[in-house]
């Protein structure tokens, strides 16, 4: 890790006195007594000036007290100033690391593990699977986090990330003080990545609560806890802070390429970590982490879902065990991503147009959009009168503001002309973008 050090420049007080003897300076003054009146202003510029600098001009024989007295108090001070700035750096620095640490202690009972088991098949010699009770048997086959957001009736719920879970046979929660219970599925939804698993409530003793992800900014600090590489390092944590708020990144689910809503942070998130909770200094899950780009040459970029994002999908995943959501059938990516030459040559944008909208890029057979009149290279700029800067919003005004077969008025720019088209929403297919 590379530390900017900030130097610190200490400035020393110049003390200016007079190098003639009293005497010689008295026979001077003497002389020059009859000249002061029209020298008054010029010495009120060099007393003005003498106070500024802190000069003070006395005799030869006062010099060294007076350099000893204004040295010591400017030393006194500089050291009081020191100790000061030490003391109050120290302080915060205590109050931030203890902060932390209370919070981190306080809510880390909330956050589990979660491996994922699936039958194994084994096959004989030739290669078919073995007709043996014993050629097919359950193994781990991942791991993941989870965090418990919820206890009612005897019950836990545990949100984590549809991946951590998709394909088991069987679950298995860890909780904090060592115990391990089964896991059931309640519900999962692999566009959204997320998924809730409910335990008994018999060993549950701490319930997390979501923080307001939309007022995030870029900066803020965030703590990120789960169990990266199993087990082993259960409830690890990192601390970063939010790289980027509103990123739009493509995903590969087993329901097709989808584009997720994500916060972009730098705290560390390895595998394992998925489903785990990303924390405000609240000590709030504003995210679901999620995933994170593992090239080479890449630091330092994780990615995690918002939590008004992850919300009304559990409670939907709760009540009805999968998520019935309407959809307009169009492929689609936030307008300021569009290269502006674009914008303003071939979709045909004002300057006040510019950024602003969600970009048609394609428009699926047979879907709402197409029987409404949408397509290809038309800006989505508003929803029922409200607007859609981006795809995020978009899709949340669809979700929390909308059902299956709501007529919605859809206002685009086509071509630089406003214009409406009346879109019947219809079922979601899985496969659809």
């Amino acid at each position: 890790m590379e530390y900017n050090r900030e130097h610190q420049h200490e400035t020393k007080n110049e003390i200016i006195v007079s190098d003639k003897k009293p005497n010689q300076a008295l026979k001077q003054a003497e002389q020059q007594k009859r000249k002061l009146s029209w020298m008054t202003p010029i010495i009120s510029g060099i007393i003005g000036g003498s106070l500024v600098l802190g000069v003070t001009a006395y005799q030869h024989s006062n010099d060294e007290a007076v350099n000893s007295s204004v040295q010591t108090e400017t030393n006194q001070a500089a050291n009081s100033s020191s100790t000061e700035n030490a003391a109050k750096t120290e302080n915060l620095s205590s109050t931030s690391s203890s902060d932390v640490s209370a919070m981190v202690e306080n809510l880390s009972p909330a956050i589990v593990g979660i491996s994922n088991y699936q039958k194994h098949t084994e096959n004989d010699m030739f290669g078919f699977e073995s007709s043996s009770n014993n050629g097919s048997e359950e193994e781990e086959t991942g791991t993941g986090s989870g965090v418990i957001y919820k206890k009612a009736n005897g019950k836990a719920y545990i949100i984590t990330n549809n991946h951590v879970v998709e394909g088991a046979n069987k679950l298995t929660v860890s909780l904090s003080n060592g115990k391990e219970v089964e896991g059931k599925l309640v519900g999962s939804d692999s566009l959204t990545d997320l998924a809730v698993v409910e335990i008994s409530a018999d060993h549950v003793e701490k319930v997390a609560s979501f923080g307001d992800s939309s007022s995030l900014k870029t900066g803020e600090s965030v703590v990120a806890i789960g169990n990266p590489l199993g087990k082993d390092l259960s409830r690890t944590v990192t601390q970063g802070i939010i790289s980027g708020v509103d990123r739009t990144v493509s995903v590969n689910t087993s329901a097709g390429e989808t584009e997720m809503n994500v916060i972009q942070t730098d705290a560390a998130i390895n595998p394992g970590n998925s489903g785990g909770a990303l924390l405000n200094t609240k000590g709030e899950v504003i995210g679901i982490n999620s995933m994170k780009i593992s090239e080479s040459g890449v630091e330092g970029i994780g990615f995690a879902i918002p939590s008004d994002d992850v919300k009304p999908i559990a409670e939907e995943l709760l009540s009805k065990g999968k998520i019935e959501r309407p959809f307009i059938g169009i492929g689609m990516m936030d307008l300021e991503q569009v290269p502006e030459n674009y914008q303003t040559g071939t979709l045909g944008l004002s300057s006040s147009q510019l950024n602003k909208g969600v970009y048609i890029r394609q428009v699926a057979s047979g879907s709402p959009a197409e029987k409404a009149g949408l397509k290809q290279d038309d800006v989505i700029v508003s929803l029922n009168g409200k607007d859609t800067d981006t795809g995020s919003t978009l899709r949340n005004f669809l979700y929390k503001n909308t059902k299956i077969g709501d007529t919605v008025k859809v206002t685009i720019i086509r071509n630089g002309k406003t214009m409406t088209k009346q879109v019947t929403l219809d079922q979601k297919e899985e496969t659809a973008s």
